[in-house]
C-alpha cells in the first residue's frame, strides 16, 4: 500500500528515505491520485509517499535546496508547470517512451514537465433558459446578449488566467482587453466560490451559464448533494474563432534535488503508460493524453470537440501578460 503522508507531518524535510522509493510534492488532493500511485507499488515493489503542499512550493524547495525530500512534483494547470521551471526547482528529463506517449504541445519544449491529463475549460449551460447553439465560442461570452447571465469563478483563478492567456494568444492585448471587460458586464454577480458554486447558481437561476472544467461535472454527479446541479446544466464546448475549445493539463516535473532519480523516472513513465491513463480518465473525469486508451463512458457521454491548438509553452509563457489584463480590467471588481 502507498504511504501517504501530509504535508503537515512531514515539516520540511521530514519524510523518510528508504533504499528506494518515491517522494512527491503535490499540488492535488492526494486522494484523486492515490489509485494511481497504489497501483504503481503494486506492479514496482517501489513505496510512494505524497505531501500535499498547496500554496508554497517553489519556496519550498527552494529553501529545502539540495537537501530536499522531494522527486516529482505533480500539479494541475500549465501556469504551474512552468513556474516551477522558471522557479530553476526541476530538472530536464529526456526519455524516449515520455517524448512517444506524450504529445508535444502537451509537455515542455525543453524537457522540464510532461502533460499526464487534460481537461477542457467550457461552458455550463442552463438546460431550461439556454438553448441547443445558442452560445458556440469563447468570444461570444462578451456580447451583450448575456448581460446578467455569466457566473463564474475569480478570474485571478488559474484555469481563467489560462483561458484569458489562449485568448492572448489568438487575438492579442487589445481585443482580449475588450473580451474581458465584455464579460466583466455580463456578470450575474462577483465572482466567488469554485467552477461548482457557479453550477449551484444555474441550478438556483442566480445566472443562465459558467465557466468550468469538464471533470466538475463528473464529480457533481457523484455527489447526492450536487447531482441535481449536474442534472439542470449541459456541456457546451465553446472554441475560440480561429481555434479549437482551450484544454489545459495536470502534469508531472523531476526536481532538480531528485534523490531517488531512477525509481522518479520508472513512475514518469507508468503515469504516461495505458494503465495509469486509464485509471486516471476514470477516477478523475479527465481526458487521456495518451492516444489510443479509451475514455470513461461518463466522459464519452458529453461528445466530442476539437481541442485548441495553441502550445501550452505560450499559455505558461503568457500567463503574466493576461493576468496583468485581468487586473487591470478589474474583473472580480
Amino acid at each position: 500500500m502507498t504511504r501517504l503522508i501530509l504535508a503537515a507531518l512531514i515539516g520540511s524535510t521530514a519524510m523518510p528515505a528508504l533504499a528506494q522509493e518515491v517522494n512527491i510534492y503535490s499540488h492535488r488532493q492526494p486522494e484523486l491520485i492515490q489509485p494511481l500511485l497504489d497501483a504503481f507499488t503494486a506492479e514496482t515493489g517501489i513505496p510512494v509517499n505524497v505531501a500535499f503542499v498547496d500554496k508554497g512550493l517553489v519556496e519550498k524547495l527552494k529553501a529545502e535546496g539540495d537537501r530536499s525530500p522531494a522527486d516529482l512534483i505533480l500539479t494541475v494547470d500549465v501556469a504551474r508547470l512552468g513556474e516551477v521551471k522558471d522557479a530553476g526547482v526541476t530538472q530536464a528529463v529526456q526519455d524516449a517512451a515520455l517524448d512517444a506517449a506524450i504529445p508535444a504541445n502537451l509537455r515542455d519544449a525543453d524537457h522540464h514537465w510532461y502533460g499526464l491529463t487534460t481537461r477542457a475549460r467550457i461552458v455550463y449551460a442552463s438546460k431550461d433558459r439556454v438553448a441547443d447553439g445558442e452560445v458556440t465560442t469563447y468570444e461570444d461570452l462578451a456580447d451583450p446578449k448575456w448581460k446578467g447571465r455569466i457566473c463564474t469563478r475569480s478570474f485571478t483563478n488559474d484555469y481563467n488566467v489560462a483561458l484569458t492567456a489562449a485568448y492572448l494568444a489568438h487575438h492579442g492585448p487589445e481585443a482580449t482587453t475588450q473580451w474581458l471587460e465584455g464579460i466583466k458586464a455580463n456578470l450575474a454577480k462577483k465572482p466567488e466560490g469554485g467552477d461548482r458554486d457557479q453550477v449551484k447558481s444555474i441550478w438556483a437561476g442566480e445566472c443562465d451559464i459558467s465557466l468550468g472544467n469538464t471533470y466538475y461535472m463528473g464529480k457533481m454527479l457523484e455527489d447526492p448533494e450536487q447531482k441535481a446541479w449536474a442534472e439542470s446544466v449541459r456541456i457546451v464546448f465553446p472554441k475560440f474563432e480561429d481555434g479549437g475549445t482551450h484544454v489545459n493539463v495536470s502534469g508531472v516535473a523531476m526536481t532538480t534535488s531528485a534523490p531517488n532519480k531512477d525509481a522518479a523516472l520508472k513512475l514518469m513513465e507508468f503515469l504516461a503508460s495505458d494503465t495509469a491513463q486509464k485509471i486516471y480518465a476514470e477516477t478523475n473525469y479527465e481526458f487521456p493524453i495518451k492516444s489510443g486508451v479509451a475514455l470513461s463512458p461518463v466522459v464519452q457521454s458529453w461528445g466530442e470537440f476539437t481541442p485548441d491548438s495553441v502550445d501550452l509553452t505560450e499559455i505558461s509563457r503568457l500567463r503574466p501578460d493576461a493576468l496583468k489584463l485581468i487586473q487591470q480590467v478589474d474583473v472580480d471588481g
